[in-house]
C-alpha cells in the first residue's frame, strides 16, 4: 500500500500490478469486482466493453489484462468517478479505458442502442427499504443500496445497450437469483452461465456471476462453485489460481 494522503491511498488489485486509488470515505473494490472481470467473457483483440456503477474502475482496469478492446466505465458519484479517471492516467490506461460521469440510465442514448459487446456491472446489492443501517454516509449507501439505480435498471439498461449475441454479465447475492434471471429474459439477454461463490466449502454461497447471451438460445450451463477461504482462512486455488 502505498499512502498518497489523509484523504486517498493507492492500492494494488488482488494480486496484480495495477495500482487503483481508494478513499476510505468512498467504496472500495473488493473482490466480487475481482471475481466478475475474470468471468465474463470478452473478446480479445476488440470490442466495446462498457462497465456500469464502475466505482473507482476496478473492472474496466482488469478487463485490459484480458482484451485489447475499448473499454468504458460509468459513474453517477463525482468523486467516485475521480478516482477512476485518476487511476486509469497512473496505470497508462487512457488509450484504451475512459470514464463517464453520469446516470447508467442515459447510456443507452449516448453511446447508441445495440452498440456495445459487453457489459458488466457489480450493483448496489441491497434495496432500499431493507436498508437499517443509519451509518453509512450518503456515497456509501448509493454503492451499497439501490438508491439510484436498481437490478432491474441495470438489467433493461444493458440489453439496450448490447449487440445481438452480447455479452451480459454480473455478480450478485443468490438470495436475487431468480430477480436477475427473470429480468434478463425480459431484456431478451438470455442466462448462459451461473457459477455461485462459498465464503468457505461448509458456508451457503453468498455471491453469484451470471452471464447472458443477447438473444442467445436457451440453455444454462452452471460451472463449479469457487471457494474463497480454506479451513486455515486463505485464499483457495480457486480464487489465486484464475486471477
Amino acid at each position: 500500500m502505498v499512502k498518497h494522503d489523509r484523504q486517498e491511498r493507492i492500492d494494488y488489485l488482488f494480486d496484480t500490478d495495477i495500482k487503483i486509488i481508494q478513499s476510505p470515505d468512498l467504496f472500495p473494490f473488493s473482490l466480487d469486482s475481482v471475481l466478475l472481470a475474470r468471468f465474463v467473457y470478452v473478446p480479445i483483440q476488440k470490442g466495446r466493453l462498457v462497465d456500469l456503477c464502475t466505482g473507482n474502475g476496478a473492472i474496466p482496469f482488469l478487463l485490459t489484462r484480458r482484451t485489447k478492446g475499448k473499454i468504458t466505465g460509468i459513474e453517477i458519484q463525482s468523486e467516485v468517478y475521480e478516482l477512476a479517471r485518476r487511476g486509469a492516467a497512473l496505470n497508462g490506461f487512457c488509450g484504451q479505458v475512459d470514464f463517464i460521469l453520469g446516470d447508467a440510465k442515459d447510456l443507452p442514448e449516448k453511446l447508441g442502442h445495440s452498440s456495445c459487446d459487453v457489459v458488466t456491472c457489480n450493483p448496489p446489492y441491497f434495496n432500499q427499504e431493507a436498508s437499517r443501517d443509519q451509518k453509512l454516509n450518503r456515497r456509501l449507501a448509493i454503492a451499497r443500496h439501490e438508491i439510484l439505480i436498481t437490478l432491474n435498471d441495470v438489467i433493461k439498461i444493458s440489453g439496450k445497450l448490447l449487440k445481438q449475441n452480447g455479452k451480459f454479465a454480473m455478480v450478485h447475492r443468490p438470495e436475487r437469483l431468480v430477480d436477475i434471471l427473470a429480468g434478463m429474459r425480459q431484456a431478451k439477454i438470455e442466462p448462459k452461465r451461473l457459477q455461485l461463490v462459498h465464503p468457505k466449502k461448509d458456508k451457503a454461497a453468498n455471491m453469484v456471476l451470471v452471464e447472458g447471451a443477447k438473444g442467445g438460445r436457451p440453455g444454462l450451463k452452471v460451472l463449479p462453485p469457487i471457494t474463497v477461504y480454506d479451513a486455515d482462512g486463505h485464499y483457495t486455488e480457486d480464487v489465486l489460481e484464475k486471477t
